[in-house]
């Protein structure tokens, strides 16, 4: 590599109904609520008032391809008049036995499971489903080949708070078994780098765009939108 500096924006897709109530999604394809489908618009009307002051924001705009990530991309391309990338590599955690179902009820139905989650091993893997490591892997070998080949661009990533999650860690070097002390809120966004030899985080949990509460991954805690850096402390 060149040296040229590469920039990925993260953006957690708006919320969903399962969000409110706590519902693991993984993989399941749920649709944006209501809510959500007003966090893409505001999202996309602050990408293209940036575009109108800048002329250029991204080169590409890639999106997982399961439909919440998909109807929040959506208006992000359609500002920087972009094509949008849908592809797997960057889904949410498989969460395999636990989705479609609420910390309650995987506590209740799978009591050894429930604690073995709860420890933050990353080597353990979820019925059915993916281990910590296991999906980290999948997602920071899929980053560092997109700045292998975009190098130099400015990419947009709309995914899932697990995703952010590992980018975050990929530029920073936090261990996967470390707590988290940083905010994955909905339609929120952050950014890191690379120039061809170190990461860093540029910015991180900005939601000046939206106009109401948002939530935060998995414990749902709200969170201000007018803020850029609040962090929820507690251990998820």
């Amino acid at each position: 590599m060149t040296g040229k500096t590469t920039t990925l924006t993260l953006i957690r897709h708006g919320e969903t109904d399962w969000n409110r109530v706590k519902r693991i999604q993984g993989h399941t394809d749920i649709p944006l609520s209501a809510e959500g489908e007003h966090q893409a618009v505001r999202l996309g009307a602050r990408v293209a008032r940036e575009v109108a002051a800048q002329g250029h924001v991204f080169d590409q705009v890639l999106t997982s391809d399961l439909q919440r990530a998909v109807q929040t991309a959506e208006p992000v391309a359609k500002a920087c008049g972009l094509p949008l990338v849908r592809t797997a590599n960057l889904r949410e955690r498989h969460y395999g036995a636990f989705e479609t179902r609420t910390p309650d009820d995987i506590q209740a139905q799978f009591p050894q499971d429930y604690v073995r989650w709860q420890t933050r091993d990353p080597d353990f893997t979820i019925p059915g489903g993916e281990s910590t490591r296991g999906f980290y892997t999948r997602i920071t070998d899929f980053v560092r080949q997109l700045v292998r080949d975009y190098e130099g661009q400015h990419l947009a990533l709309v995914a899932h708070g697990g995703v952010l999650d590992c980018c975050y860690r990929l530029a920073t070097g936090l261990d996967l078994s470390a707590p988290r002390s940083y905010p994955l809120l909905n339609a929120s966004v952050n950014r890191i780098a690379f120039d061809g030899e170190h990461w860093q985080v540029l910015s991180w949990g900005d939601v000046t765009h939206l106009d109401d509460a948002v939530r935060d991954e998995i414990n749902d805690k709200p969170a201000e939108g007018n803020s850029t850096d609040r962090v929820d402390p507690r251990v998820v």
